[in-house]
């Protein structure tokens, strides 16, 4: 068994207990924690969703993989956000809560402000705003039919797209996938649509 499939499960009844525990072992060298919590649907009172992600942005930490316990409860891994991971419109937002509300903490600060330095925090803006990159743009105006397919996309298709290009971590891998981006935008093909 992996590390991963080992690791503790955290119930939860409460945001403030799972801030409790964040307190306490948000750098311990574990790797993350299981987190369960009753599902919305349940006939007991449920933990919001948007608490629960609150709270460990407000101490560095992100959500990951999410899945159902049984018919009352759900679990979602919660680790410690790495150096160089993105940050989605979604996470600015709710840092903003954050702050506002004073719930911030040291930790949570710090992975902030290695973000903002590093660029992670901002490298999914242009995504976001649907801006098309330039390498994309000339490799799409070189193939009328693509550029014509292209902009009839989903925004969430684009979106998709423009979000591979930007994880691309070599200029060979990025120049790969536009090729791949325009072959199939020739065929009315959104590329990542899944």
């Amino acid at each position: 068994m992996s590390r991963f499939s080992e690791a503790p499960r955290l119930p939860l009844e409460s945001a403030a207990q799972w801030r409790a525990w964040l307190s306490e072992h948000h750098d311990d060298p574990e790797p993350g924690v299981w987190i369960v919590w009753r599902r919305r649907e349940s006939e007991r009172p449920a933990l919001s969703y948007e608490a629960l992600i609150e709270e460990a942005l407000a101490f560095g930490w992100i959500d990951a993989q999410a899945k159902g316990v049984d018919d009352e409860r759900m679990m979602m891994w919660m680790t410690r956000r790495r150096p160089g991971s993105v940050w989605s419109r979604l996470s600015k937002e709710r840092i903003a809560r954050v702050l506002a509300s004073g719930r911030m903490t040291p930790a949570g600060q710090a992975a902030v402000d290695r973000a903002k330095a590093d660029g992670s925090w901002s490298i999914l803006d242009s995504v976001e705003a649907l801006e098309v990159p330039d390498d994309l743009a000339t490799a799409l105006d070189a193939e009328p039919e693509a550029r014509r397919h292209f902009e009839t996309f989903r925004p969430g298709q684009r979106k998709q797209i423009l979000r591979w290009l930007v994880d691309a971590k070599r200029p060979a891998t990025r120049q790969t996938r536009i090729a791949e981006v325009v072959r199939l935008a020739a065929q009315g093909v959104a590329a990542r649509d899944r």
